[in-house]
């Protein structure tokens, strides 16, 4: 099974993907896509564009997405819900069924505490996925546990 993960955002959107085959999960592929086109509605256009493909070059099984928690800012909350509606607008096009976490969620489910900090994440994902680092953005390392997440939280609601 071949699991998603995304970190939505406005102009760098997190994605990992991994996958469960004999008891183990194994890192396939992990990146961001980089959004810089000046309008909102142009980002919107690319991202929908850009995210297309990436779906159909990994052909994922399931995906996870983070849900939209942070609001300090109300412009920046509103760009992200936008992106947001964009990439499950994508994943559901693909017919990829779509599980949706609160970020304490998915720290508790990889990290075991729900408030562990980016750095500890990103070590535990490493240490799940048997890798010796990650590289890149933050993004990348966050959508990468969304997947384990979506992993573990999607085994567990099946079996019950």
């Amino acid at each position: 099974m071949k699991i998603l993960g995304v970190d939505p955002g406005t102009t760098r959107i997190g994605w990992g993907l991994i996958e469960h085959q004999e008891g183990a999960l194994r890192l396939l592929d992990y990146g961001t896509l980089e959004i810089k086109d000046k309008t909102q509605q142009a980002r919107l256009l690319t991202l929908g564009n850009s995210f297309h493909n990436l779906l159909i070059k990994m052909t994922p099984d399931i995906a996870g997405i983070e849900q939209l928690f942070f609001a300090k800012n109300q412009k920046t909350a509103l760009s992200v819900a936008e992106a947001r509606g964009v990439l499950l607008l994508e994943m559901m096009r693909a017919e990829i069924p779509v599980f949706e976490y609160r970020p304490i969620e998915i720290k508790q489910a990889v990290a075991n505490f729900g408030r562990t900090d980016k750095r500890g994440v990103a070590k535990m994902v490493a240490l799940l996925l048997g890798v010796p680092a990650l590289k890149g953005h933050d993004d990348a390392s966050d959508a990468l546990a969304i997947a384990i997440a979506t992993y573990y939280l999607h085994r567990r609601g099946a079996a019950e």
